[in-house]
């Protein structure tokens, strides 16, 4: 596992638990850049290094592709300024890309408790049931947080919120555990600043543009689901 340099527990806003290096970006590049800018402290677990992903002719081997993700992760937290925010935290663990769902689950769980434990967060973020578009790295980290959320006692559970849409998923399969979006935050204001993290994850070009062509309009409106809202 690795840490930012400088972090240090704190009582966080906002923590996000999410399985690869790019998942913080697309959807709550703009709601991290707001809270930080409002003067609160955000942090960031990523459960792998994204050695499974796409290379784009990039690097040859998945530690070349593990080791180039790291420097893009590093850079887009730090177009956001979760890496330059006093009191923020960012951490990466081991685990290994595509095939979280071929693990044991209690490692993941005792991460996200561990990681709720320490930092304390009014909020944490994460994956909805569905996995968002099915991906099993994205289901199997919602479970993990789920049960770790829910072995939490109940007076000390942050709220919890995951990525959400306003537009039913297009598989059908995803339908029967979709929950659409109950909440949403004006990002326009950092639009520019976001276009810039994305596009500091060079190797997942391919994602962007599926994902705006898909959701052009979650560029400036991020959207979640907060489970009991």
């Amino acid at each position: 596992m690795t840490h930012a340099p400088d972090s240090q527990p704190a009582r966080l806003n906002l923590l996000l638990i999410l399985p690869h290096p790019d998942d913080e970006v697309y959807g709550a590049a703009g709601t991290l850049m707001t809270l930080l800018a409002e003067g609160h402290s955000c942090g960031l677990v990523t459960l792998t290094h994204g050695e499974a992903g796409r290379t784009l002719g990039l690097c040859n081997t998945p530690e070349e592709l593990a080791a180039l993700r790291d420097v893009e992760l590093r850079a887009c937290l730090e177009v956001i300024g979760l890496t330059t925010t006093p009191g923020s935290s960012f951490e990466q663990h081991n685990f290994p890309d595509k095939y979280l769902k071929d693990q044991p689950i209690e490692p993941l769980i005792e991460t996200a408790r561990e990681a709720m434990t320490r930092h304390r967060p009014e909020i944490v973020l994460t994956f909805p049931p569905n996995g968002s578009n099915g991906h099993p790295d994205h289901v199997t980290t919602h479970r993990a947080v789920k049960a770790a959320w829910d072995a939490l006692p109940e007076t000390e559970r942050p709220r919890l919120w995951y990525y959400a849409s306003d537009t039913a998923p297009e598989n059908e399969a995803l339908l029967p555990e979709w929950l659409p979006a109950n909440l949403r935050r004006d990002v326009t204001p950092f639009v520019t600043r976001k276009l810039q993290a994305i596009a500091c994850h060079r190797t997942q070009a391919l994602s962007t543009v599926d994902f705006i062509r898909k959701f052009p309009e979650r560029i400036t409106t991020e959207t979640f689901y907060e489970l009991g809202g």
